[in-house]
């Protein structure tokens, strides 16, 4: 249940902070998850087939799907982690204007570590994301709706969305995967509490 979410969406629009900035339900469902990363940090990792181990990353490259007139790329966010929400909402509109445009560098689209596709906006509920090579997880955002909800004990209309976190079973199994889709849920469900982590 996103409402709140997109309530937040509306009144971040109208905050002088956030003036001339890319304000949406990405940029939301981006900051939840960086904060599900830092509780659940062995989310975040790859494999090293040499050593044969798990190394956990200490950053986010946070890749961001994108369609393209060239097709879908994932360019990423460097540092993601420590950006403040304006900082977020600026580099993702950076990211997006970029890869429209065409002229995503082959650098932006190296080293990410978790990515984000947003299935929803080509009106798909749900799907099964796959994998970017060498990155830990990838969430599939569904398209947010009305949908009929049980909210304090009645059928209310509510905006909803359906989220999928797929993962490489190496790094993760499925208690970590599933803590970490149930925390990204529930901080959409109430994101004012991303206002302390912004």
């Amino acid at each position: 249940d996103v409402t709140r979410t997109m309530k937040l969406v509306e009144e971040l629009k109208q905050d002088k902070e956030y003036t001339g900035l890319r304000v949406n339900p990405l940029l939301l469902i981006a900051k939840a998850l960086l904060v599900a990363i830092k509780r659940h940090p062995d989310i975040n990792a790859s494999w090293d087939e040499t050593a044969q181990e798990i190394v956990v990353k200490h950053y986010v490259n946070l890749g961001i799907a994108a369609a393209t007139p060239r097709g879908l790329i994932v360019p990423n966010i460097k540092d993601a982690h420590a950006q403040t929400l304006p900082q977020l909402a600026a580099s993702l509109g950076e990211l997006v204007s970029t890869a429209r445009e065409g002229k995503t560098s082959p650098a932006a689209m190296q080293g990410g570590t978790v990515t984000i596709t947003n299935v929803g906006v080509f009106g798909v509920d749900t799907g099964t994301p796959i994998l970017n090579p060498g990155e830990s997880a990838i969430l599939a955002v569904g398209a947010i709706k009305p949908q009929p909800w049980v909210h304090k004990g009645k059928v209310k209309p509510r905006q909803v969305t359906t989220l999928a976190l797929s993962f490489d079973h190496r790094l993760v199994d499925g208690e970590l995967g599933s803590k970490v889709l149930a925390d990204v849920a529930a901080i959409l469900e109430q994101p004012k509490r991303l206002i302390s982590w912004a």
